[in-house]
């Protein structure tokens, strides 16, 4: 969105059942919900929802509402098509005033990056997405922190936290110990926003 990425974020969260369908409690760290508002540098926000609860409405689209009109970024996971922009805030075909146009053979976002990487090699052409790639995972990292931590976490902060994740990582082999331990219970150490600020969690002593 707007070539750019946002500079800031806050957001909350919250674990309700943390069982599997079967009454298994699960033992991980992360929320069932979040929600994240994301700031550009220009002030425009974007509103993240998600939700992993078994037995809810289930919807992976993006919207974009506007004073002259509403879009559809994409309809269905991360980029499906077809986009389209609408004369009012409600997506009524009636309203529609355009729609995009894909050809059969590129709905596949997965296939469409194979293909982009094939046609480089062949044509012997530069093909690398690493500077993308990294700021899309620092971008969503910003947001879970915001949320885990109860803090706004701007790009700068999430860039340079001082905050080791994963400590050792680089001597980390088959045989290591994980580098975040469970407790006696076989429990993981959860995020307390607004009490544990600095990090995501605070690991078991």
């Amino acid at each position: 969105m707007k070539n750019s990425w946002p500079v800031k974020a806050q957001g909350l969260g919250g674990r309700h059942y943390k069982t599997s369908p079967d009454g298994v409690a699960y033992v991980d760290q992360n929320f069932d919900t979040y929600s994240v508002e994301y700031t550009f540098a220009d002030g425009t926000k974007i509103y993240f929802d998600g939700r992993c609860m078994d037995g809810c409405h289930n919807n992976f689209s993006s919207y974009i509402h506007g004073t002259k009109g509403s879009a559809i970024a994409s309809k269905n996971g991360d980029c499906g098509g077809p986009s389209a922009i609408f004369k009012g805030q409600t997506p009524n075909r009636s309203e529609m005033v355009w729609e995009s146009k894909v050809p059969p053979d590129q709905r596949s976002w997965y296939q469409n990056e194979w293909n982009d990487l094939m046609d480089a090699i062949r044509d012997d052409q530069p093909y690398n997405e690493v500077d993308r790639g990294v700021n899309v995972s620092l971008i969503s990292s910003m947001g879970r922190m915001a949320a885990h931590t109860g803090q706004e976490i701007t790009y700068e902060d999430m860039l340079n936290c001082e905050h080791e994740m994963a400590p050792g990582i680089d001597k980390l082999t088959m045989d290591s110990p994980a580098p975040l331990r469970a407790n006696s219970e076989g429990r993981y150490p959860i995020p307390q926003p607004g009490i544990v600020k600095d990090r995501e969690y605070r690991d078991f002593a």
